[in-house]
């Protein structure tokens, strides 16, 4: 008998023509005569040996043949080691920075011409250089909005590039965050309704003055506007919200029930900031994939945009220590959320998907 791994190989002599019945555990001769297994019979002589040796079954005329058993499988030794695979990940690592920085300097080249374009349209529309016919009017406003579509996606790319390569940084200061909601919305309100779109913002009275990076949250804020501006039809609204929260972060501890208590009369500790509209909605299995970089949607492959605006969205809320997360059934519109705490979290804009 051998013993092959997790397997159990034996010998039985050919003239007896015996067969292994494996659902009864039986051995049958040609004449249906039953013999007690192998395995529980004490009339068999079994010998257990090692891999990679050999063993004698008995012809019964003296002479032996020698059976070799099977060995395991050596390992592949073209398999790369570790080091291999950490150096080809850096090498990887170091190739992705260079595109990326390569396209950011290209991106950033484009930038100069294109406000140059942008400048001559506006300057012909404000005929200055002479009257302007209906048509060319219309012309030049096709112009513009291009122009500011273009420049729109050199923007996006050139603050992905800059999130991708950590080379982004925080600066809080002090402010009112309705100053720059109803600064943000002022923006866009001529695009709103040029759409037909109704967009609504009322100050909250009850937020405090707190630290945050005002830039960033006026990019954010504007990526989320002009995502709800982009997939809600024309005769559709469009909220922003914001109000006091109270962030209830996990703990690695179970809080007592003094704790629980403290919790429940605690103040606000953070702003939560919301975008909804009547738009067509999400569906749940892509709640967490539309914040990744260049993601589309199946039904919106033919979309404008790079797919950047909500990746980047989720990169600058997370720097500021706080959280993103989307509120969306099919068919009944999307409410973006977003959590910033008072007290700035020191974070930094992560790289890839966030989960």
């Amino acid at each position: 008998m051998l013993h092959l791994g997790n397997s159990v190989a034996f010998f039985v002599d050919k003239e007896l023509s015996l067969a292994y019945d494996f659902s009864t555990g039986i051995l049958r001769d040609e004449l249906n005569a039953e013999f007690p297994s192998p395995r529980y019979a004490s009339g068999f002589r079994m010998t257990i040996v090692q891999k990679n040796t050999c063993v004698s079954e008995d012809l019964g005329d003296g002479s032996a043949r020698e059976t070799v058993a099977s060995s395991d499988p050596r390992p592949d030794a073209d398999a790369p080691s570790t080091e291999n695979l950490l150096q080809e990940y850096n090498n990887l690592r170091e190739r992705f920075q260079r595109t990326t920085n390569a396209l950011a300097s290209a991106a950033h080249d484009l930038k100069t011409p294109l406000s140059i374009l942008n400048g001559y349209v506006e300057l012909l529309q404000s005929e200055k250089l002479g009257p302007v016919s209906e048509r060319q009017r219309e012309v030049l406003r096709d112009m513009q909005a291009s122009g500011r579509r273009l420049q729109q996606f050199i923007q996006d790319f050139l603050t992905y590039s800059v999130l991708e390569t950590g080379g982004l940084r925080m600066q809080f200061q002090t402010g009112n965050i309705n100053q720059v909601l109803s600064e943000v919305c002022r923006l866009w309100s001529n695009r709103f309704q040029e759409k037909g779109l109704a967009l609504y913002f009322l100050a909250n009275d009850k937020l405090p003055a707190f630290s945050f990076d005002s830039p960033k949250l006026e990019r954010v804020i504007s990526n989320l506007l002009e995502n709800a501006f982009k997939f809600t039809p024309a005769g559709g609204t469009v909220w922003l919200h914001a109000e006091p929260h109270m962030w209830e972060r996990r703990a690695a501890s179970k809080p007592s029930s003094a704790e629980r208590r403290r919790q429940n009369v605690a103040q606000p500790n953070s702003v939560k900031v919301s975008v909804s509209d009547t738009g067509p909605g999400i569906p749940a299995e892509f709640h967490l994939e539309v914040f990744d970089d260049f993601f589309r949607l199946p039904s919106d492959a033919s979309a404008e945009g790079m797919g950047l605006g909500l990746a980047i969205a989720r990169r600058l809320v997370n720097g500021m220590g706080g959280k993103i997360w989307v509120e969306s059934e099919t068919g009944t519109g999307c409410k973006f959320c977003f959590l910033m705490p008072f007290q700035p979290v020191t974070a930094s804009a992560s790289k890839g998907k966030n989960r």
